[in-house]
Order: C-alpha cells, then structure tokens, then sequence
C-alpha cells in the first residue's frame, strides 16, 4: 500500500532524496494516511548548506527582470497547472491540491481556494510588489552590483547565501513571504510545516516547471535540531510560531520572527455611536480564513458600548457551525491536530473563572465551543467582552475566529494594546491619528473602517524582504 501513495522527497537543493525515516500525513477526519514525506536530519543539512554558493551562481545568471517573467508563469502553473507530486509518478492537478491540503490541513476548499489566488497574484504582480519594496529602484542595478539612480551612486550586496524558511501549517498564504526571494537571486530553503508540505511543494515543482533551476530549492522535512541549523546557517532565515518560539530569536537581526500578530480594531470617540455601521467589517476580520492568519483581529477595543458591541458581533458569528469541506459557504477550519483544540478551548474557559470577562457568544452558539462534525474538530467562534485589559483574555490570539472587546478610554488606547501587527483605527480624530501614526508598536495601520485583512503586496505589514535580503553599500569605481 505504501508504494502506492505519493511520496514526498526532501529536495537537496535540487536532487530529490528518499530517506528510510518518513513521517505520515494524514485526513484530519478519518486518520487515513494521504503521503509519505521522507525526513533528513541536521547531518545532511550541513552538508548541502556548503554547497548553497552553486545554488545562487545558478540564480546569478538570470536578470531580476527574466525572474520576474519566470515567477508569473510559475504563479499560472501553481494557480491552474498539473505538476509533479512526489518521485513515484504521481502528478497533481490545481483541484487534487485543493482537496488533498483540505483533507489534511481542515481548510475548507473555498479558503484554500482564497489562499492560491493571494499565492497567484503575488507570483504575477512580483514587479509591482519589488517597486515597492526597493522603493522604486532599478532593478538592473542588482545585475550589474552597482549604477546610478536619481543622481545618486548606488551598490548592493547580498546579505545570505540562502533564505531559511521554518513554515507553518496553518495558512498557504503565509508562503506568499518567501515568493519575492526568487526574483531577488536568493535560493530558499525549505522546511514545510508538518501538516502542510503540499504548498511549499506545489510552488517549488511550479518555479522548476517555468525554468527556474531547481538547485535553487531546498525542501527539507526535518525535526528540531533540522530547523535550527537552518535557523543558524543560511544567514537570513524567516520563522513563524507561538510567542514562546518567537521570542528565543527576537533579537537576532538575521532571523525574521512571524509570531502572534495581536492584530486589533480601535473605535475613537467620535465614530463611537455609529459603531453598527462597523459591526459587518469587525466581523469579517475577526471569522476569514477561518481566523488562523497574524492579521484576523483578535481585540477590539472601544471607549464604550463594549456590551453592544460584543453582542452584535456574537450574533453574527455565534450561530456558525462546521460544513463540509467541499461547502462554499464554509467557515470554520478544522484541525489536524485535535489537541490544539482542547488547548485553545481550555484556555478560554480557564480565562473566563477570572471576573471581568463574559463569553457573549454562548447565548448564541446552540453547543459547545469545540464541536466535532464528521470526524473532524473545530472551534466554534468565541466573543469575549473584557472590563479591562488587565483581563488574561483580553489580548489573547488563537487559530480560530475568537476576539475580546475590551472597553478603554481612547486616551489610554494607545498605553494599553501594546505590539499589534495590523491596526485598524475607526476616527477622524486627526490629534488621535497624529498619535496612532507616531506609534512605533503598530506594524500596519488603517485608518478607517478597512478589514485587517486587507494587504497591500508593495506595502508589507510584517518586514521588507528587498532590504532583508539586500544591502546597500557605499562605492566609488576608478575604472
């Protein structure tokens, strides 16, 4: 039986790679094993990272413009094609991944849809977004090491041998951060969230099938010790997990940390009464995509009405169950592990014994928080209302719809909220937006009643992959 299901060899850069070690991914539903994906340890990272010079000479050979072209018809393959899947001969078609990273991730197809046309517009808009992100250089300049720009001489060096990527599993999307990389002449090396190994090797077989050299990927299936050599090796390395992940590389300026995003709605005193026209777009940022991105609010926070408020978004997203995956009206995202389930869950209600804080949503939900529909386990949407946030649920994040309202005066909102990825301040107060766009702790700001959510690829909320990746240096040329 084994023989006949895909197989997911590690990718040395470039030469696929059977380990005797393979780890199993399965339905999230029923347990049935879906691939194998061969495992490597840090031994053989070690190896092929003294080789990762070849991997960028590879890249070296292309223009930035012709890897921009490569990386748009790689996003059209990725977005419609069918590619290889594994080393056994089995092939994917856009569909089959859909199905495939739903039955083992809990992402209903409708989000995983969603999630490969943010992939597909990034790899197709690659121009637009490096503009932005070098602030509008010519791109030649990287070609050639060095040239002259509005007056100015300009030279720069690549700051890495390789891009380290310690994935996820929660999101496709968040794949979408290492996309640029390839453009930028930076091979990428790769370890895929154990859940979710299809996208990472879906865009990789698509960049090969446009003629991007496959020495250029690394897909690294690996344990602990595996991520850290890769953490610690490559020279610039992106990491994404929980507060107590994060924070060990916090102040390592060659490790870029994607942790909880504490991502908030703040209502100012003088739209404070119109806060039903707002209650359709709060929503929406606290229940897409299932609420496992950086950038759903988790908190919103208001001068007063905190009840209201909270009741009228517990009405909207109180009554949501689980679907099935194929249902387009999909919602709720499941889990491949049951566990974190019953960690989230237990959180809350060991939240709510602390007085101060209502879980609003219970009136409304018609069962329990954690459900279990078809085999697969949820989480239900979770509405707490917060006195204060001196309340342990009040600036709280999880991989599911859950948000506090949290009552503030505006003049303390900013003393309060702390780091927030993604904020979005409803007001026109222009003091209080002097203030807001003065914060250092706020990495995205929106002014007005714009979702969370919403991104702009030439504007990232969380780093600047051009100047990660990329440095400028002082030159002058005698000949």
């Amino acid at each position: 039986m084994s023989d006949s299901l895909p197989h997911l060899p590690a990718l040395r850069l470039g030469r696929t790679y059977e380990s005797l070690d393979k780890i199993e991914v399965k339905d999230h539903r029923t347990g049935e094993v879906k691939a194998l994906v061969s495992q490597v340890n840090g031994g053989i990272l070690k190896r092929d990272f003294a080789k990762l010079s070849s991997a960028r000479t590879a890249l070296k050979k292309f223009t930035v413009a012709e890897l921009i072209g490569l990386s748009a018809k790689a996003g059209e393959l990725f977005l419609n094609g069918t590619l290889p899947l594994g080393d056994r001969g089995h092939t994917q078609t856009a569909q089959q991944y859909v199905e495939t990273l739903s039955l083992t991730s809990g992402l209903p197809h409708v989000m995983v849809r969603r999630n490969m046309g943010k992939l597909h517009y990034a790899l197709t808009h690659l121009g637009e977004v490096l503009n932005g992100l070098s602030r509008g250089l010519d791109l030649s300049i990287i070609d050639r090491g060095y040239g002259e720009q509005f007056g100015t001489k300009l030279s720069f060096f690549p700051t890495c041998q390789a891009l380290g990527l310690v994935m996820p599993s929660n999101s496709p999307a968040v794949n979408s951060l290492w996309l640029p990389a390839v453009a930028l002449k930076t091979p990428v090396v790769i370890k895929p969230g154990k859940e979710e190994p299809w996208t990472p090797f879906r865009l990789i077989q698509a960049f090969i099938a446009a003629g991007v050299p496959a020495e250029a990927f690394g897909f690294y299936p690996t344990d602990h010790d595996g991520a850290a050599t890769i953490l610690n090796t490559c020279g610039r390395a992106l990491i994404f997990g929980d507060k107590s992940t994060t924070d060990q590389y916090a102040n390592n300026p060659a490790i870029e940390v994607h942790g909880p995003g504490w991502s908030k709605f703040l209502i100012g005193e003088d739209q404070i009464e119109n806060w039903r026209d707002y209650i359709d777009v709060i929503a929406g940022a606290i229940s897409d995509n299932g609420g496992r991105s950086c950038i759903n609010a988790s908190a919103i926070v208001v001068p007063k009405y905190a009840a209201e408020i909270a009741d009228a978004l517990a009405q909207k997203l109180g009554p949501i169950t689980p679907t099935r995956p194929d249902d387009e009206k999909a919602r709720l995202s499941g889990f491949a592990n049951p566990k974190m389930a019953d960690f989230i869950d237990g959180q809350i209600e060991e939240g709510l014994k602390t007085p101060g804080a209502e879980d609003v949503t219970a009136k409304y939900r018609n069962g329990t928080r954690k459900a279990v529909f078809e085999g697969g386990t949820y989480m239900r949407p979770t509405i707490v209302r917060c006195d204060s946030f001196a309340h342990p649920l009040a600036n709280k994040e999880f991989l599911c719809p859950y948000a506090s309202v949290v009552t503030c005066p505006q003049s303390e909102m900013l003393g309060q909220i702390g780091y927030t990825l993604a904020c979005s301040a409803i007001t026109k107060d222009q003091p209080f937006i002097e203030q807001l766009e003065a914060f250092s702790h706020i990495e995205r700001l929106n002014i007005g009643p714009v979702s969370t959510m919403a991104i702009s690829w030439d504007q990232p909320h969380e780093g600047n992959m051009f100047e990660f990746l990329w440095q400028r240096r002082s030159i002058e040329r005698a000949w």
